[in-house]
């Protein structure tokens, strides 16, 4: 019986990259400065690690995180790193200027050759009070994201040159677009655009297998993408027990009890799994933004990773790591790297006459979430 186009994804022997998305989230005694710190050491110790890129998330008007300006921290980690691909995950377009957005990355592009990402997404990253604040014509913006984001693609050719409006530092530099989403609405606009795709299942998971299905399905090869590449958020929390790792992931658990709750906190240290914790965990709608959070000891952790990339089959994960102490969040990146670095190996060793096929210069930088 001849295999299906999934199937084949399954059994592929092409090893999964693995990156990092940071929310930039501010632990209870922690200041907004050795936030950003931590996310700098974070981000050395991932290029030491093997991470193929460290993305910043765009959030407004919250004490619980500080990343609200996705270009400025992208230039601060540029330039202090030296290998590790660095971009926003994602920029949320509505509420900018395509104009001013091509500019900025287009001037880290510049700055950073062939190191830079713009990932794009739609929503808001904030409440309705804020986004009235940020930009009043918001929803006029949202619905017409999809001639937004061609205008972004447009100040980047090499074409507009011609054009009346440009973005000089923007023109023919090399800053991969990535189309973020959570629904098989953004998955769509990103096939017939040829852009590689990036899913929030690390708080949206309902949507992903229909997203990637739809995604793969009506795939456009472009100018710069061949063939569709697929990247799944999911959050990650490891550390070298099973019971410590637990304790670790009440602080996310608080943290989503908060979201859904509109209470504004700073991330919580670890406590016990008390009663109102578990009654929280058990409520559908946390059941939902906690499906894809893979929690435990690294064998543990390797299971459910192996699962979830078996039914998937995505090209990239990109981890989320929301941990009260940073020194727990360093060290469950680590796992992750030897986990990944496991899985991979033992995907080659399962065919070992297959070679991986070369990828270009932005199949190797593609890489993808709607945060």
């Amino acid at each position: 019986m001849a295999l299906s186009s999934i199937e084949k994804l399954i059994m592929s022997t092409q090893s999964t990259a693995y990156s990092i998305l940071e929310l930039a989230v501010v632990s209870e005694g922690n200041s907004i400065p050795e936030t950003f710190k931590n996310a700098l050491s974070l981000a050395r110790r991932a290029e030491g690690l093997g991470y193929k890129r460290f993305w910043v998330s765009e959030h407004h008007n919250t004490i619980s995180a500080c990343s609200c300006s996705p270009p400025v921290v992208v230039g601060h980690l540029a330039a202090g790193t030296k290998s590790i691909r660095v971009g926003s995950g994602g920029v949320m377009l509505p509420n900018h200027s395509p104009l001013v957005v091509a500019e900025q990355f287009g001037t880290l592009g510049s700055l950073y050759p062939n190191r830079i990402d713009l990932g794009i997404g739609r929503a808001p990253g904030t409440d309705e009070a804020t986004i009235a604040a940020i930009r009043s014509d918001f929803m006029e913006a949202s619905r017409s994201f999809p001639s937004e984001l061609e205008k972004i693609q447009r100040y980047f050719s090499k074409e507009n040159e011609t054009s009346s409006v440009r973005a000089t530092v923007a023109e023919d530099v090399d800053v991969p677009l990535f189309l973020l989403g959570a629904s098989s609405g953004s998955a769509r606009l990103a096939a017939e655009r040829g852009l590689p795709y990036a899913f929030a299942s690390h708080f949206a998971a309902s949507q992903l297998f229909n997203a990637l299905e739809t995604y793969r399905n009506e795939f456009k090869p472009s100018s710069t993408f061949a063939k569709p590449y697929a990247m799944a958020a999911v959050n990650v929390i490891i550390a070298d027990t099973d019971e410590k790792a637990g304790s670790m992931f009440t602080s996310l658990l608080r943290m989503f009890v908060d979201l859904a709750t509109k209470d504004q906190n700073y991330l919580q240290p670890p406590t016990e799994f008390t009663d109102k914790i578990l009654s929280a965990s058990k409520h559908p709608a946390l059941q939902q933004m906690t499906k894809y959070t893979f929690v435990g000891s690294k064998d543990r952790v390797k299971a459910q990773l192996e699962e979830f990339l078996r039914k998937t089959a995505v090209d990239e994960v990109i981890a989320v790591t929301p941990t009260y102490d940073h020194q727990d969040r360093l060290r469950s990146y680590e796992l992750l790297a030897e986990i990944m670095g496991e899985i991979n190996a033992e995907k080659k060793l399962a065919d070992p006459a297959s070679e991986e096929k070369p990828l270009s210069p932005y199949e190797v930088n593609a890489g993808v979430v709607e945060i």
